[in-house]
């Protein structure tokens, strides 16, 4: 069975010298192992792998484990850092690194634009040259610097990808206050933090009418939706008790679950189903995190496979293949 796997990410050589020289706040410590970590401050981020730099390897990962196609995202921190051209440039290396890709492996590499959110004119015009290069949707982080997603600061990029009805992955970060909650402890950031940000965007996106106003938008919310298939009736419940002149959206919350769209990374068989239970197998798609040290393959593997069969394939590549046009 075809599997096409939406939520995989890539670093490249020179963007790490990039953040390493001009990154602010963010930069490369060492871990107690002694290799070498990204750090916002005292919070950890990202731990670089030599699959984030390597197509060929990538390449012969997804033959030994049967995946046939691989979209490619940069991942945290992204290009929100160094100011204008700082991250112009950090948007344009990244990029241009995998077009390249994907000329090299047609059939295998697809990829997510990464945008200098913090400067809109520039997004727009780096989203407008990377589509013409090949992207195939966009990557955001679920905060841009500490700011919502759904600011009106950001609009000329939102109307921009709703126009073009692209897909878009909103993948966490460390979440704002972090450091005030010490999340850097324990590795606090990557296993609450990050589920606490994107459930946050989203839930902001709903009750702010942003789907209504973007109808076009194809989103996809990563790791299973973080908290917010767990939410459904507390979100149900608020709905009941808002007062009509605070409410924005015009549908019901679970109307917005049930339109966006979330990867299988849940690293259990029981919160896959229960995903799929509340939002439908025709929303959920395949992800696996490679080549993070978190990824999972071999689990949305087994887990995908544990479902009826129609589900199966919808999860591991119709789904894909309608949004992407694949």
């Amino acid at each position: 069975m075809t599997i096409i796997d939406v939520h995989t990410h890539a670093y490249t050589r020179r963007w790490l010298e990039i953040l390493r020289e001009q990154g602010g706040e963010y930069g490369m410590k060492l871990r107690p192992d002694g290799h070498e970590e990204i750090y916002r401050g005292e919070t950890p981020v990202a731990f670089p792998q030599p699959g984030h730099f390597d197509y060929d390897l990538r390449i012969k990962q997804m033959d030994a484990t049967g995946i046939d196609v691989s979209i490619v995202s940069l991942t945290c921190p992204n290009v929100y850092f160094g100011g204008v051209e700082v991250s112009c440039m950090a948007a344009r290396e990244s990029n241009d690194t995998m077009a390249e890709a994907q000329s090299t492996y047609p059939d295998r590499i697809r990829w997510y634009t990464s945008l200098p959110w913090e400067y809109p004119e520039r997004a727009v015009e780096e989203l407008k040259r990377s589509c013409d290069n090949g992207a195939s949707g966009v990557m955001v982080l679920a905060n841009v610097t500490g700011r919502s997603l759904t600011e009106e600061f950001f609009a000329p990029i939102w109307e921009e990808i709703d126009k073009r009805g692209l897909p878009v992955l909103l993948h966490p970060t460390d979440p704002p206050g972090a450091d005030q909650m010490a999340m850097g402890d324990f590795d606090l950031s990557w296993s609450v933090g990050f589920m606490f940000d994107t459930t946050l965007a989203i839930t902001r996106m709903i009750f702010d009418g942003f789907f209504d106003k973007y109808p076009n938008l194809k989103l996809i919310a990563s790791h299973g939706g973080a908290a917010l298939p767990y939410l459904v009736g507390r979100f149900e419940k608020g709905d009941e008790v808002e007062l009509p002149q605070r409410r924005k959206m015009q549908q019901k919350p679970t109307d917005y679950l049930r339109h966006i769209y979330y990867d299988c990374i849940t690293y259990d068989a029981r919160a896959l189903q229960y995903l799929i239970s509340i939002v439908g197998s025709d929303r959920v798609m395949f992800g696996t995190d490679w080549p993070h040290q978190v990824f999972d393959t071999v689990g949305a593997k087994t887990n995908t496979g544990l479902l009826p069969d129609d589900q199966c394939a919808a999860i591991r590549h119709r789904n894909a293949e309608d949004v992407f046009g694949l």
